[in-house]
């Protein structure tokens, strides 16, 4: 059986972040050309932790796939699933894993409103892992592979379909109570310290 290596990460995030730190850049610019040195150093820590949060938001979530199982950057926290612990993979609002642990769901992997199942075509539906269709052979628009849902969806489904066919998960056995867990600690500090920052520029500034 092949080993898998994929991760996906939305380009539209980091153009929206790029798109953001650029306007506070200029809004940093105008603010020290117009109202002076204070000002723009009152304003900094904002337009900091704005861009800051762009990036938390819309360029780090990602989601990796490999031989080990699957794992999920969110905005807070990161979260590894291993491949005996996934059930079933769902894409009604976004890609979401429905694990022995509960559900999770990637927030770099949106199901996206443009997408409609009357563009998936024959094609498609003969790509799709057979795990895809539910009752009558219908799908849900968020599998398309056009959408960023369904074409990391078909990537999880096509390799835990094919442990499956090689009876890698017969008896699935969980290493760990709980999935590991690592909160982004360093994003929630640096943010706490921005909004201290400004708090105190605008109270002594």
């Amino acid at each position: 059986m092949d080993s898998v290596e994929f991760r996906y990460r939305p380009r539209f995030g980091l153009v929206l972040t790029v798109v953001v730190a650029v306007l506070c850049v200029v809004g940093l610019v105008l603010t020290l050309t117009t109202d002076g040195f204070n000002t723009a150093l009152r304003t900094l820590p904002w337009l900091l932790l704005i861009s800051g949060a762009a990036w938390a938001v819309f360029w780090r979530p990602e989601v990796k796939v490999d031989d080990g199982g699957v794992r999920l950057v969110n905005v807070l926290r990161t979260v590894d699933l291993p491949w005996p612990s996934i059930v079933r993979v769902d894409t009604k609002w976004a890609l979401a894993l429905v694990t022995r642990y509960g559900k999770f769901t990637a927030w770099a992997a949106p199901t996206s409103s443009r997408v409609s199942g009357r563009e998936i075509s024959t094609r498609d539906l003969d790509a799709m892992p057979e795990s895809t269709f539910e009752a009558g052979k219908s799908i849900r628009p968020g599998d398309s592979p056009h959408a960023p849902s369904g074409a990391v969806a078909m990537v999880i489904r096509r390799h835990w379909e094919a442990l499956q066919r090689a009876g890698y998960l017969d008896q699935p056995q969980l290493e760990f109570a709980r999935p590991p867990v690592r909160w982004h600690l360093r994003t929630f500090a640096v943010g706490g310290a921005l909004v201290l920052w400004g708090l105190l520029a605008a109270v002594f500034g």
